[in-house]
């Protein structure tokens, strides 16, 4: 991952691929990396996609490491749907649309809603099932409930502030 996060670096430097401007502080994101994750964000248009494209492709022929374009989704922010087909088409990728679920976070989701949350909820009520509450002790119980919200809480209360609703 360091060699493509190297290559990805060259490329905006040249200017041969165009990262997400961040106003107004001028600042362009092109890569994210999470272990064997990559997001790349850019400019919308056919020759930065084919760019990006073409830097993956050198990738693979220095390094072998193919990026599986068939598990891969292009998504669009103010593009059409059939715009984002015809170029998702171009490359392999499957079209996806907002919102979408990435490491277990929902993405383009509002999550000032109640309805944002409808995902993490029924992750909770998966399991504290009822099922399991009539089987185990109270001890046992509260066990269940204490690593359930210890674990799945924490990680979504630290990044989305929930409507009181939720909680």
């Amino acid at each position: 991952m360091e060699g493509l996060h190297i290559d990805m670096e060259d490329a905006v430097s040249e200017g041969v691929f165009r990262g997400a401007q961040l106003e107004p502080h001028d600042l362009a994101i092109s890569h994210l990396f999470y272990v064997d994750d990559a997001i790349f964000l850019g400019e919308w248009n056919e020759n930065n996609v084919h760019n990006l494209i073409r830097v993956l492709r050198c990738f693979y022929l220095v390094s072998g490491l193919n990026l599986n374009l068939s598990k891969s989704s292009l998504y669009g922010v103010g593009v059409s749907r059939s715009e984002i087909s015809n170029l998702a088409s171009f490359t392999g990728c499957s079209a996806g649309s907002f919102p979408f679920v990435y490491l277990s976070v929902p993405v383009g989701e509002s999550m000032v809603c109640v309805k944002g949350w409808k995902i993490i909820v029924d992750r909770f009520q998966k399991r504290l099932g009822f099922w399991k509450a009539r089987l185990l002790s109270i001890g046992g119980r509260l066990t269940l409930v204490k690593s359930v919200l210890g674990s799945l809480g924490i990680h979504y209360l630290s990044i989305f502030r929930p409507p009181v609703a939720v909680l």
